[in-house]
């Protein structure tokens, strides 16, 4: 057991959640998560309906006995689908854990408060932090530098941000971004985290519904095989290297609008690479901790592995300069 300000809140085990990752965050994965003593999180959106959802949830339930949360990443689009009912599916069906990402979540919390959800908010910088737990969430999840998907635009890398929110924040926080072993979770716990979020480490387990092929680019891969899109639109967002990122870097570089890089980033491309295995058909998200992946676990081998690396590291390493210090006194 390894106790925390999070697992006594949210009732689970241990203090490691599994990100909710677009077409990846499915009831294969997030069980296998949850019955390992962590916490699986199926991701609302990859569902086509909320009904979907439903049932997704409930053969997750089929899976685990354990609690599971739902991800929620609501962004602003023209035609945006209908988060509410999404949202509706999982309370409906017993989900008492949502993680929100994207906008403000304030608009939900009355009913989930109501149906008593807990709600966990994803965040990349100090500020908004503070506002997540101004309208009553009850955890935050703070994003990086380092991790796959949207930093936000401030670059600030773990080492300085998650102790920058735990000394603001009062509510646990999870780190995020950067994180594949138990070195990153005691660091985060050090660092003030009460927990830690990872997704690119579970994109790459065997209960991980991607093609083999992705898995297997992941572990050859090192920490500068990603790129940084978008960033001159005001949306960095960290992805592999791969023939398009790098085209859209390129473009982006020579001056473009959105509409000019909208064919190499389309969502459905990037659904072929997880679904086909072809790691050249669009872009795809990865954080830079990939050069610490090294190997294809199953969920139970690799949260059980960081449990027990993660004891010796503080009951021996840690321990003995304590001890080592002493002596020489």
């Amino acid at each position: 057991m390894l106790s925390t300000t999070f697992t006594e809140q949210f009732g689970v085990r241990y203090p490691i959640v599994q990100g909710g990752m677009m077409w990846v965050g499915r009831a294969g994965l997030a069980s296998a998560v949850s019955e390992a003593g962590g916490l699986g999180i199926l991701t609302a959106l990859t569902q086509p309906t909320p009904q979907a959802l439903r049932e997704e949830i409930a053969r997750t339930r089929e899976l685990t006995s354990e609690p599971f949360g739902v991800n929620l990443t609501v962004l602003p689009t023209i035609d945006p689908p209908p988060y509410e009912q999404y949202l509706r599916a999982a309370v409906e069906s017993g989900v008492r854990i949502i993680e929100t990402a994207g906008s403000n979540p304030a608009k939900f919390l009355p009913y989930l408060k109501d149906n008593g959800v807990k709600v966990i908010h994803k965040c990349t910088s100090v500020r908004h932090a503070l506002k997540a737990q101004a309208i009553g969430v009850d955890a935050v999840s703070i994003d990086g530098f380092e991790c796959a998907g949207h930093p936000g635009e401030d670059d600030i890398p773990g080492l300085v941000l998650i102790p920058a929110v735990a000394d603001a924040l009062e509510i646990p926080i999870l780190a995020s971004g950067g994180i594949a072993d138990a070195r990153g979770l005691v660091a985060a716990i050090a660092l003030g985290a009460a927990g830690i979020n990872m997704g690119s480490r579970f994109l790459c387990t065997a209960e991980s519904p991607i093609a083999p092929e992705v898995k297997s680019q992941i572990v050859a891969n090192s920490e500068l095989d990603t790129r940084l899109i978008f960033r001159t639109l005001g949306n960095t967002a960290r992805v592999a290297k791969n023939s398009v990122s790098v085209e859209v870097v390129r473009t982006e570089a020579e001056g473009c609008e959105f509409s000019d890089i909208r064919h190499l980033v389309a969502g459905a491309r990037g659904r072929r690479v997880f679904e086909e295995g072809d790691v050249e058909a669009g872009i795809w998200s990865v954080g830079l901790c990939q050069g610490l992946i090294r190997d294809v676990p199953t969920v139970a081998q690799l949260i059980d592995r960081m449990v027990s690396d993660g004891q010796r590291i503080v009951t021996g390493r840690l321990a003995g300069m304590l001890a080592a210090k002493e002596f020489a006194a």
